[in-house]
């Protein structure tokens, strides 16, 4: 596992990048459609990624996004891992969340159908 987002849902995109790029002064690292954008955190190479949320299910609260060389793998071989939802697609990958005893959230994602061009 490698840390590389800290994930913050966010209820309006535009805003959230007003005060994330305009006011913070954080610069966009990259942006997926109209609902996620991820910024540059000076000093790491951690990113902040926000993202409209399509719901407010358990899986998309805020939290660290640890990469991961398969998302089904490392959830098949977690049988005590309480998971906040299913594996679902994501551009480039998978990913999924589950819970810490805090009832704290942790994503994980992987790029396995990321292509080498």
């Amino acid at each position: 596992m490698r840390l590389t987002y800290f994930y913050q849902p966010v209820p309006d995109l535009k805003a959230a990048l007003a005060f994330y790029r305009d006011e913070l002064g954080l610069n966009e690292a990259w942006r997926e459609g109209d609902t996620t954008v991820a910024f540059e955190l000076p000093g790491t190479p951690i990113q902040l990624m926000i993202d409209v949320a399509p719901d407010s299910g358990q899986q998309w609260k805020p939290g660290p996004f640890f990469e991961v060389d398969d998302v089904e793998q490392f959830a098949k071989e977690r049988s005590g891992v309480t998971w906040a939802g299913p594996v679902i697609d994501v551009p480039g990958g998978k990913t999924a969340a589950f819970t810490d005893p805090g009832g704290n959230t942790i994503h994980v994602f992987d790029q396995s159908t990321t292509s080498d061009e």
